[in-house]
């Protein structure tokens, strides 16, 4: 199986528990972790512009269990046991996009949305900004299209679109627009 549609992913692997300090407490597996109401695990999103300020979106794989088809921001997933968040990030962009960047921490919250028999997140997630200076070549396996949007055009669509974004990407981007403009400043163009 080539780079292109390899799987990356599995219910069985083990995430980090956390505390609402981020504190870990444990492994579970990714499916339990997103059962029913979910459990608090850790997670990560990255946020990465091309050289004209553009932010790469993913379309999550219809294959997802939760939210697929949805648009999502550039890369997000978890860290595996015993995994440092710099190696999960580097890991997991290589896993759905097949280039490396270094990214930038910007802030971490907590949050939890239901997608509604399929199960939950719960997630106290670590959010970063990045250049997509790579060739981007999505796995199949976990993205079924990319683009790059300007955050002008990005605003603008999820006012008039809401539904089609994932609540996390929503929620994140609202933050960064409204407390991190310097930080994102240094990567886009914001009116």
């Amino acid at each position: 199986m080539n780079d292109q549609h390899r799987i990356v992913s599995s219910e069985d692997e083990d995430l980090v528990l956390v505390d609402r300090d981020d504190i870990g407490v444990g492994h579970l597996s990714k499916a339990l972790c997103h059962d029913g109401p979910g459990v608090l695990h850790r997670a990560f999103s990255l946020f990465l512009f091309n050289e004209a300020g553009e932010l790469l979106l993913q379309q999550r794989s219809a294959q997802k269990r939760l939210w697929p088809g949805f648009w999502s921001n550039s890369c997000c997933s978890h860290p595996r046991r015993g995994e440092s968040m710099e190696v999960a990030t580097r890991r997991r962009l290589l896993d759905e996009l097949n280039f490396e960047t270094d990214v930038e921490y910007v802030y971490k919250f907590r949050y939890t949305a239901s997608f509604g028999d399929a199960g939950s997140e719960n997630e106290l997630c670590h959010v970063y900004l990045g250049n997509a200076t790579g060739d981007v070549r999505p796995n199949r396996s976990e993205i079924d299209s990319v683009r790059f949007l300007s955050p002008n055009s990005l605003s603008a669509e999820m006012r008039d679109s809401p539904e089609r974004f994932t609540p996390w990407f929503k929620q994140e981007w609202e933050e960064l627009v409204a407390n991190y403009r310097d930080r994102l400043g240094i990567y886009c163009k914001l009116d």
